[in-house]
């Protein structure tokens, strides 16, 4: 039989050993939550959710995207917990009246207009796709410049092409642009263009689909057309430190070339979240 003195050491190093274990169990931190990443069916933002939910996993979240509706509005119901998008199309729909066209004013405006409960993460200062006229090589020859104040110096004489369906501007700086006229899809309207049917043609400074020999016009500061830079919204409170770092370190390597050209591949049949996963590998987070 064991002794009371060694029954005694027994229960003694057995009770070191519960507690040695209780304390590793506190130290430890907790497994970060899975996160959804909602959008819309748009390959654009379906690509900016991949992007944003590799993101997500390269820091040891597990990650999903989700298609919706409306994105935004499924941060309030906790459906989606991040939703990528632009600076200024959300801001078009919290603030519609305001001002703001720089890419930090835009944001800052946008930050301040949110619900409560949302926040937001860093925009993305190299990655944006927002509204650009378009002209004809021969006519940015012929007015000698490639920047967006070209057309507003010749504001009365130009006339516009949008694809069906899409919002575009009305004013350009000081320039009351004329109703575009309407074409089914980009081809047609980049046909119009090549042809001297229209002067200018709406398209975006992300857009995958402009042809050679057609010059997208620069939006140089003072900024004429308000900034739309990508940037994810989340719920507030509920992303942990190292599920926000991956969101801000993304909006700090994308850029508005690697957008197109991902945008490009999906055009031509890759999966968005295998071109999302190659690029991260190509461009690896925390260097």
């Amino acid at each position: 039989m064991i002794d009371l003195a060694a029954r005694t050491t027994v229960i003694r190093w057995l009770l070191v050993l519960i507690v040695a274990v209780a304390l590793v169990g506190c130290g430890a931190p907790p497994p970060a939550p899975a996160l959804t990443v909602g959008t819309s069916a748009d390959p654009e933002t379906t690509l900016l959710a991949e992007i944003y939910a590799a993101g997500l996993r390269y820091y040891g979240t597990v990650a999903t995207v989700k298609i919706s509706d409306d994105p935004v509005a499924a941060l309030d119901d906790a459906s989606v917990s991040v939703a990528p998008g632009f600076t200024g199309r959300l801001l078009e729909r919290f603030a519609p009246d305001s001002a703001a066209r720089s890419a930090a004013q835009v944001y800052r405006a946008m930050a301040g207009a949110l619900p409560e409960g949302v926040a937001t993460g860093d925009y993305a200062v190299a990655a944006e796709d927002k509204a650009a006229l378009a002209v004809s090589a021969a006519t940015a020859t012929a007015w000698g410049s490639r920047d967006l104040t070209a057309l507003v110096d010749r504001c009365s004489g130009v006339s516009i092409g949008a694809v069906a369906g899409t919002n575009r501007p009305s004013v350009v700086g000081a320039c009351t642009l004329p109703t575009p006229r309407e074409f089914r899809d980009s081809p047609a309207m980049f046909d119009a263009l090549r042809t001297g049917a229209i002067t200018a043609a709406w398209t975006g400074t992300a857009a995958a689909d402009v042809p050679d020999g057609v010059v997208v016009l620069v939006d140089r500061k003072p900024t004429l057309v308000p900034a739309q830079n990508v940037v994810a919204l989340y719920r507030r409170n509920e992303l942990n430190q190292m599920q926000l770092r991956s969101i801000n370190e993304i909006a700090g390597v994308l850029d508005t070339a690697t957008l197109v050209d991902m945008l490009r591949q999906i055009r031509a049949g890759a999966d968005p979240r295998s071109v999302a996963e190659a690029w991260l590998t190509a461009n690896p987070l925390g260097r």
